[in-house]
């Protein structure tokens, strides 16, 4: 690695060793969060006796949690080191991961429910600071500018990975040693993610000046609010899948999918007109619905609902940077970030909190929605991004 003027690391190649940290990083804190979504409502449940609108709420204020830190992101990463920030952030998320183990212990108690809405807000709101500073500056800081829409894209894959990896894991935790086991391990993947973190170089950067302490600079592109919304009713779907009761072979499935759709980018949609991957995607994620209502444990759903996420969501991320000026660019990463994050959070808390019991009825809702998506899309949102592109 050669150094420039600027003290900015300089590399022949983007897939070097500390890149290479960068991602692992990525995939362990995004597993570190999605392990819970299969096993928590099941403990708060079976456990804790909470209601189905109880464990609802308590999935879905994890979007809430998400905004909570945003508007401070930049002025944090100005006046701290950026990789401090993100050390802090993934700590607090850790900790407030260990809790349940806590809560867990006291097995003559029942805990309260607004314990439990606390411990998803500081959850969230640390997730949501890790990744935001995760990706709007750590990972454009360490490469070079030709390269970061790459670097931007190969991370985003990496916390794709993470939505079947991170229930898979959880799910034969669980199955093996209980829920308590499953919260060390997603305690044990943030820690890691940290580590990974302490091991990569980041230069040196004086501090801009005049930067306050509340803005929209690294958190919400202004913008960008049609594509957040499209991007919003895609994971809400998402969301809504993952709160039925899913086996860990589903799962595993789902990961099979997204290998697919990596393939089927690159070979299918490469000289393809731009967009017919966001409606094929669509049309495929419908289908997927489709074979759940009437053959439940088809093992086709699974794929061609990884299939469908994968190319849908890696169009909208380079939707985002396409719309976003070349001062924006971290900004657009969040914005991202959040739109899925919440959709997805949103979609959990709904299948709990309203369609429990009712997988038909809950199916018929995320095809409704999957359709909404599809015709804001092809009606309104692909004309939109076309007049509003700045790259």
């Amino acid at each position: 690695m050669k150094q420039s003027l600027t003290d900015t690391p300089t590399h022949v190649r983007l897939w070097h060793h500390e890149f290479w940290l960068l991602l692992l990083a990525d995939l362990l804190l995004t597993a570190a969060v999605y392990m819970l979504v299969p096993v928590l409502p099941l403990w708060l449940m079976d456990t804790q006796s909470f209601s189905p609108a109880e464990t609802g709420l308590s999935m879905g204020v994890f979007a809430v949690g998400l905004y909570l830190l945003g508007s401070q992101c930049s002025w944090l990463v100005q006046r701290y080191r950026r990789n401090v920030v993100f050390i802090w952030a993934v700590a607090l998320q850790a900790v407030a991961t260990a809790l349940l183990w806590y809560i867990d212990s006291l097995h003559s108690e029942f805990v309260e429910f607004w314990v439990i809405m606390v411990q998803r807000l500081l959850m969230g709101a640390a997730f949501g600071l890790a990744q935001m500073v995760l990706s709007s500056t750590l990972i454009i800081d360490t490469c070079e500018s030709f390269q970061r829409t790459e670097a931007n894209y190969s991370a985003a894959w990496f916390s794709r990975f993470a939505l079947s990896l991170g229930p898979l894991a959880a799910l034969l935790v669980f199955g093996w040693f209980g829920f308590d086991r499953v919260v060390w391990a997603a305690a044990g993947c943030a820690v890691l993610s940290m580590l990974f973190i302490r091991q990569v170089n980041f230069p040196f950067r004086a501090p801009e000046e005049g930067v306050h302490v509340m803005s929209f600079d690294r958190f919400l592109l202004p913008g960008g609010y049609v594509l957040f919304a499209n991007l919003l009713l895609v994971s809400m779907v998402v969301g809504l899948v993952m709160s039925l009761p899913l086996s860990a072979t589903f799962y595993a499935l789902l990961m099979a999918g997204f290998l697919l759709a990596l393939l089927t980018r690159r070979f299918v949609f490469r000289d393809a007109e731009l967009k017919s991957e966001v409606v094929s995607g669509l049309i495929l994620l419908i289908g997927a619905l489709l074979v759940m209502t009437g053959y439940p444990d088809s093992p086709v759903a699974p794929v061609l609902t990884g299939l469908a996420v994968g190319i849908c969501s890696a169009r909208f991320l380079l939707f985002f940077i396409k719309l976003s000026r070349h001062c924006q660019r971290g900004t657009s990463q969040s914005t991202y970030f959040l739109g899925w994050e919440t959709g997805l959070a949103l979609g959990i808390g709904m299948g709990y909190g309203l369609f429990y019991g009712q997988r038909m009825l809950l199916l018929y809702t995320a095809i409704g929605l999957a359709a909404a998506a599809l015709l804001m899309y092809h009606l309104l949102t692909h004309s939109w991004f076309m007049r509003h592109k700045n790259r």
